[in-house]
């Protein structure tokens, strides 16, 4: 009888464990060896770790588990708990999303720190309505133009098959005369090989990624802006853990926002020097070209503002008191 007991007790004990740990899915868009990816490994080893092993979260990258424009949604009608997307995917949708795709607002490291600074507070009550929270954000390195072509000024774009991952990037094609096609980065390696596009602007940790330097030549290094990738939590999910737990998880993801953007910091000389070396040049866009691309620039401020209204303003403002 007393075996039992204690057989009871045990199972008891053991089903108060299993329910007490938490395991999530974390789906991205990026391939493994990608610098924010391997972010989010660390972030899941520090969160097990932290919260002494009661959330388990799994990465599952390259699109893996959901397409890239399909994270935010799975995150929101929990099929995830926790997700990374690109926040300038969703400009659409919510034109602060798309802050940080306006070209030279925010141009280097540095000042893409000052616009998350002023873009989080609004940022994190549009998901707080939508039932989700930020958790952290990490920037990309600067976006430069790949290009087979040698480009002296905005006019020697026109024609060109652009790949278009976002409203931002799209705009830009209207603008130059460029041809925009829409391909997410899991599909850029064969939408290069079988010439559905034949440039884009990017980082140089894309450009490497996808290989394009088996497609593309040249690579101008027009310091755009950095566009983030934001790791988003479901409300519910996280109000479901206890208070440990969410410390824990916070803990993880204040770590994680701090190592990544040392971590894009790295990357972006690591991997510029990783093209060059497959034979990618490297070139400093012309004066033309850059005041050129500065009009863009100018245009699509004021079509953002346009639309994104006082609160877009407000940002801006936000931004630029820093």
């Amino acid at each position: 009888m007393k075996f039992k007991i204690a057989l009871a007790a045990a199972a008891m004990a053991f089903a108060g464990h299993a329910a007490a740990q938490a395991k999530w899915d974390l789906p991205s868009g990026y391939p493994a060896s990608n610098f924010h990816t391997e972010n989010l490994e660390q972030f899941a080893k520090d969160a097990d770790k932290y919260s002494g092993g009661k959330l388990k979260i799994t990465v599952h990258s390259n699109a893996a588990l959901f397409k890239a424009p399909e994270i935010k949604r799975t995150v929101q009608g929990g099929q995830a708990q926790i997700g990374e997307i690109l926040l300038v995917n969703y400009q659409n949708e919510w034109q602060i999303f798309g802050a940080d795709g306006i070209p030279f607002l925010a141009d280097s490291y540095d000042s893409a720190m000052k616009l998350w600074r002023a873009q989080k507070p609004v940022l994190e009550k549009k998901l707080g309505e939508q039932g989700m929270m930020v958790l952290y954000a990490v920037a990309w390195p600067p976006q430069g133009i790949y290009t087979k072509r040698t480009l002296n000024s905005v006019a020697d774009m026109k024609g060109l098959k652009w790949r278009a991952y976002s409203p931002a990037t799209a705009r830009i094609a209207e603008l130059v005369g460029a041809q925009p096609v829409t391909v997410q980065q899991a599909e850029l390696s064969q939408a290069m090989a079988t010439g559905v596009v034949d440039s884009y602007m990017s980082s140089g940790s894309t450009g490497y990624d996808t290989k394009t330097y088996e497609h593309i030549k040249n690579w101008y290094d027009t310091q755009a802006w950095l566009p983030k990738n934001a790791v988003i939590v479901n409300r519910a999910a996280f109000n479901a853990l206890d208070k440990p737990t969410q410390d824990a998880l916070m803990k993880a993801g204040a770590d994680a926002e701090a190592r990544g953007w040392a971590a894009s910091r790295k990357a972006n000389t690591d991997t510029l020097e990783k093209l060059k070396a497959n034979g990618m040049q490297i070139l400093q866009p012309s004066a033309q070209l850059k005041a050129d691309m500065k009009k863009i620039g100018d245009t699509m401020l004021k079509d953002w503002l346009d639309k994104a209204g006082p609160e877009g303003q407000q940002l801006v403002d936000a931004y630029h008191k820093q």
